[in-house]
């Protein structure tokens, strides 16, 4: 196969990889359980509380996008639970919204373009609304 031109990063692309990102990947790694690495993760937790602007301390969870919605899930929501789903794409329908089914969060799930869902949004707030023991909660 014969490429020509500059090629981009497709996830969640396509982007630009600046040159001095590609020149820092070629790079050696660090031994992610040594010195040289843990002085860099406290220099980069301190700079993330400057960026966010807070004195507290900042977690970082390192994860795939199903291990982000796994731990959403599970920090958010309480058993018995059911949630209402704006479905908006493959990889919610495909990672987000079996994760919380199986996970035992039931929900009712709403198909398609987030616009048109949110121009239907007087019929989720009604759903909610009537849920008398809250147990309904919008993802």
């Amino acid at each position: 196969m014969n490429r020509t031109g500059r090629h981009f990063l497709q996830i969640p692309g396509p982007t630009n990889i600046p040159d001095r990102v590609l020149r820092a990947i070629g790079q050696p790694i660090i031994d992610h359980r040594g010195a040289e690495f843990a002085k860099l993760a406290k220099e980069v937790l301190e700079g993330l509380s400057s960026i966010f602007q807070t004195n507290s301390s900042v977690v970082m969870y390192p994860s795939s996008g199903t291990g982000a919605w796994e731990a959403a899930l599970v920090n958010t929501l309480s058993p018995g639970n059911r949630i209402l789903l704006f479905e908006t794409g493959y990889f919610f329908r495909n990672s987000g919204g079996q994760l919380a089914q199986k996970m035992g969060f039931p929900s009712g799930k709403r198909a398609g373009k987030l616009a048109h869902r949110l121009r239907r949004l007087g019929s989720w707030r009604a759903r909610l609304s009537a849920d008398k023991a809250t147990s309904s909660k919008l993802c």
